[in-house]
């Protein structure tokens, strides 16, 4: 068993966190109290479990990494100290000695700027007697636009229980709110990101000279995990995708258990994760070491999309009319390349365009604590919010498929500043590192 708060990642000073109370708080209803609680450590079967997570949303605002931890904010308590409040686990011996010590009452404060800590077995006491004060709860439910969850979550069960228990107080959601603050990212939060970004910058450099036909993907897989863990990443930020020859035209292809043979090309859509921060990376290179005429082709026409496409994102930009526009680079490209001619877009139909017959995903979705983070795609965007640039051409027909990706940050003004340009992506430098076994 892990010790559950043995930190390998530097945290982020809690000015950021006590930053992002204040700005929540700021949004809520007058005599209301916000409660957010931590993930549940999920079962597989008989005695083993997943490993822990952490809810996104309750790190937002506390920085605390630890489960069954519970965060109160309630800024119309007459009382000073009760208008933010934490509970957090208390270690007992057998804890100690079984996972290892949890938080202390001083360290949690310390991580988060909050100064009221309680013990987890004082929760419902004194709930209880903030609820009598308040008239509204605000509730934290799942309304991102991906979400497809099946399992009753840990705050689920706490709503539907508060809900039974005092029916006559009000009801507010807590996520629009953090989907707009949570969007819109600190400078520390961003230097986080940038960690996750250098370390996946290290994986795919130790894989550049690792690749060679008849290796296998996984063993492509367990080389990035070598690299991600050897620097205090926790892992992946999300299921990689190692994906050769065919398997590159499967956007979700997660097997990543087939051999990499001679002239193929290998589509790696692979992040870390650090400090709970994600980064995004997708790069195609060739099995061999070098592109075809052919691959190269297809290639710089990947990359042309993604550059132009980035050079798009900036302040007062609505996300559906950006994915208009990148449509239209993306046209002229698979015109160029041969893919369509003028009579396949002049006959297209407006809601499924010609060349979604090869680029049928979306180009950008905001990346921060969730790799598809909170963000509301209705609202222009602003400086400070990160995307990812994914445009990619898949030929199932031609047996491969090329998709890059980049994780950018808008600026106020300007282009957008790339987290990941120290990750080669010409075809001449990777073609040279690749030489370089």
């Amino acid at each position: 068993m892990r010790n559950f708060y043995s930190m390998r990642y530097n945290p982020l000073p809690s000015s950021v966190y006590i930053q992002n109370r204040n700005q929540f708080m700021s949004k809520m209803q007058s005599s209301s109290l916000a409660i957010f609680n931590s993930n549940d450590i999920y079962p597989i079967s008989a005695d083993s479990t997943l490993p822990f997570a952490q809810h996104r949303d309750i790190f937002y605002l506390s920085g605390i990494d630890q489960e069954e931890s519970i965060l109160l904010l309630f800024p119309d308590s007459d009382e000073k100290r009760h208008r933010e409040i934490l509970f957090v686990k208390k270690t007992n011996e057998h804890i100690a000695v079984w996972e290892g010590a949890k938080l202390t009452k001083e360290k949690a404060s310390t991580l988060s700027g909050i100064e009221t800590i309680y013990w987890l077995d004082d929760f419902e006491a004194i709930f209880n007697e903030l609820a009598a004060q308040c008239d509204t709860f605000y509730f934290n439910t799942n309304e991102h636009y991906r979400a497809s969850v099946e399992t009753e979550t840990r705050e689920d069960r706490f709503i539907n229980k508060t809900k039974n228990k005092f029916p006559a107080h009000n009801v507010a959601k807590s996520n629009p709110i953090l989907q707009r603050l949570r969007s819109v990212k600190q400078i520390e939060e961003i230097a986080q990101m940038q960690k996750a970004c250098d370390i996946t910058e290290k994986g795919f450099r130790r894989i550049l000279r690792f690749v060679n036909p008849n290796v296998w993907e996984y063993e492509i897989e367990a080389e990035f995990i070598h690299e991600f863990l050897k620097h205090r990443s926790k892992g992946f930020a999300y299921t990689p995708i190692i994906a050769s020859g065919k398997n590159s035209n499967v956007l979700h292809y997660i097997e990543n258990n087939k051999q990499c043979k001679e002239g193929d090309l290998l589509l790696l859509d692979v992040g870390a994760e650090y400090g709970n921060y994600s980064s995004d990376m997708t790069r195609t290179i060739p099995v061999s070491g070098k592109f075809s005429a052919r691959q190269k082709e297809v290639y710089n026409a990947v990359l042309n999309v993604k550059n132009k496409a980035t050079a798009l994102l900036k302040p007062g930009v609505l996300w559906k009319e950006y994915h208009v526009e990148v449509g239209k680079l993306m046209t002229d490209e698979l015109l160029n390349l041969g893919l369509l001619d003028k009579t396949d877009v002049k006959n297209e139909n407006p809601k499924y365009p010609a060349y979604k017959k090869y680029f049928m995903h979306g180009t950008s979705h905001h990346i921060g604590l969730d790799t598809h983070d909170y963000g509301l795609l209705y609202e222009p965007m602003q400086a400070q919010m990160v995307f990812t640039v994914e445009p990619g051409i898949y030929i199932p027909e031609e047996g491969f498929g090329i998709r890059l990706e980049d994780n950018v940050v808008i600026q106020e003004k300007g282009s957008p500043k790339n987290l990941m340009a120290n990750i080669p992506i010409e075809v001449e430098e990777i073609e040279e590192l690749m030489q370089k076994k």
